[in-house]
């Protein structure tokens, strides 16, 4: 009988005997090594869970411990020992003052090894900042002003830099906003898709005005405009980061900007800023350097109206902002300079709702060319033309040449406004001179110098055929106010250069700055406003046959 082929092949001394012993022994280890990282990994897991709500309760201590009049909640904390990863869930900022609505309110904030850096050497973190919502109101800026600590002493960079152990060295925004509600009911100026990268941020002393990390920031203004920065930046500087970087604007709504203008008298209607230059804003210096900025279709005016308690604090602030602009004229640590400047398609004017009746004078089609524009003048003299249409008739044309400001103000301003119909200048010689026409050109011609403080020059208007009493016009007014109009229209009659048809005067300009400390601005202001209550409306009198006199308005 033949024996089984598998005993055979045991008997054999070449064939090796099986070894199934062996086997279940190895495959044992394997279940008890699978079974160990399975309890490990459940244990990591138990820790995490049970570590997630002790450290968010120390996390949101910490940070309000390092701020000062703001505070932090923070809904919840994971923390993922695996890749030593930690997410702050709900975090929300609120100024203390001024609780509601919240300054800041951010989702999530993910703080990880940034991994690309540890292959390099480097053992930095990598924030990531996702759906930040911003927003600030007047009244927090009002409380920040009025605050004795200023914001840079709040303790933000050491409050971001507790959340995780390791030096931030990549930090990322995705999809943020931020809004400003001047507390009116204009709407708000808000940025939307807000994208910032800011790389190489360690804990490193540089020397001043050097800036070792890369920063990359865009965003929508306003819903249809772009704004982006490309550049540098410090952001451990003290007291405050710094920043150098190139700056893009384009097609900025400007009539956002309608409550802050407002509180100084300028009301705005609409206009857009397309602008590209780069800025600088460190400890030791604020400059913005602009290359080219168009302002388009601006339309506005500036309102002077009776004096009440609420025009009396407008009036104050408007005193202030000048001031605080005379400073940072004269502040060696501020630059400002654009290359050109342009505005095209403007229509502003001065509106007086104090004058009976109210009126508006105004420039339209307004083309403004400015070059070489600095609060220092330190790259020589700025130079700007103008073309226009004054009262909508009158065909304008102006140039001006700025020089640096050694002793005072000092520039050239040349005007000429011819044919500007007379009977669109109604309400504003009803309010001056109290009375109206029916038809007539006007004319002005202007020369002007300022310089060591002295203004020297002319005025010069000119009327041209024009009529004072129309019978048809006039029929519902009273006798007494016909006869009055009647006698002024035939005495500018008997004044008029008969040849040419028209009534010429002239006024010199001559004397000293009466403010020595006025800004350039302010005097060019003060000019325009004597051209035409001084010199103007009472020629304008005079030539009519009526005396002039003194006007305190």
């Amino acid at each position: 009988m033949a024996r089984p082929a598998r005993r055979l092949e045991a008997e054999r001394p070449d064939v090796a005997p099986a070894r199934p012993r062996r086997r279940w022994r190895g495959s044992r280890a394997l279940r008890w090594g699978g079974g160990i990282a399975v309890a490990l990994v459940l244990l990591l897991v138990a820790a995490e869970v049970a570590l997630d709500e002790p450290l968010r309760r120390y996390m949101e201590w910490t940070l309000n411990e390092r701020l000062t009049g703001y505070t932090v909640t923070l809904e919840g904390l994971d923390f993922h020992p695996l890749g030593f990863s930690v997410d702050f869930l709900g975090l929300v900022v609120t100024q203390q003052a001024h609780p509601d609505p919240p300054v800041a309110r951010i989702p999530l904030i993910s703080a990880s090894v940034h991994w690309r850096a540890l292959l390099s050497g480097g053992l930095v973190a990598d924030f990531a900042v996702d759906g930040p919502v911003v927003h600030v109101n007047r009244a927090h800026l009002v409380k920040e002003a009025e605050d004795e600590v200023p914001v840079e002493r709040r303790g933000w960079q050491e409050a971001l830099q507790a959340m995780y152990p390791l030096e931030i060295n990549l930090f990322r925004v995705r999809d943020g906003q931020a809004t400003y509600a001047d507390g009116t009911d204009a709407r708000p100026l808000r940025l939307t898709q807000l994208r910032i990268r800011a790389e190489n941020i360690r804990n490193i002393d540089s020397p001043e005005r050097v800036y070792p990390s890369v920063l990359q920031a865009e965003a929508v203004v306003f819903g249809s405009g772009r704004v982006a920065l490309d550049g540098n930046a410090d952001f451990l500087a003290t007291p405050h980061p710094g920043l150098l970087a190139k700056v893009r604007l384009e097609n900025v709504e400007l009539d956002y900007f309608r409550p802050i203008l407002a509180r100084y008298n300028f009301a705005l209607r609409r206009g857009t800023l397309t602008a590209h230059g780069d800025v600088e804003y460190a400890p030791a210096l604020k400059a913005l350097h602009l290359e080219e900025a168009v302002l388009r279709n601006l339309e506005g005016d500036y309102v002077h109206a009776p004096q009440t308690r609420a025009s009396q604090k407008t009036a104050q602030a408007a005193r202030a902002a000048r001031e605080t602009a005379e400073q940072t004229a004269n502040d060696p640590g501020v630059e400002m300079r654009i290359d050109r400047l342009r505005v095209t398609g403007a229509d502003v004017g001065f509106v007086n709702r104090a004058a009976k009746p109210e009126y508006r004078v105004f420039l339209a089609d307004l083309a403004l060319s400015v070059r070489n524009l600095s609060n220092h003048f330190v790259n020589g003299p700025a130079s700007a033309t103008l073309q226009a249409s004054f009262m909508g008739s009158g065909a304008t044309s102006a140039t001006a040449t700025f020089r640096p400001e050694a002793s005072g103000p000092d520039f050239d301003l040349d005007v000429k406004i011819e044919d500007t119909r007379l009977t669109d200048m109604n309400r504003l010689l009803l309010a001056h001179a109290k009375i109206d026409v029916t038809r007539g050109l006007f004319s002005l011609y202007s020369e002007l110098r300022v310089k060591n403080r002295r203004i020297e020059g002319y005025v010069k208007p000119l009327f041209r055929e024009m009529d004072v009493y129309d019978p048809r016009q006039d029929r519902d007014k009273g006798l007494l106010r016909k006869l009055y109009e009647g006698i002024v229209g035939g005495l500018a009659g008997l004044l008029e250069n008969i040849p040419r048809d028209e009534v010429a005067t002239r006024a010199t300009v001559s004397g000293p700055v009466q403010n020595p400390n006025a800004s350039t601005w302010e005097v060019v202001v003060r000019l325009i406003q004597n051209a035409f209550f001084r010199a103007i409306l009472p020629g304008f009198e005079r030539e009519a046959g009526r005396p002039s006199r003194e006007r305190k308005d």
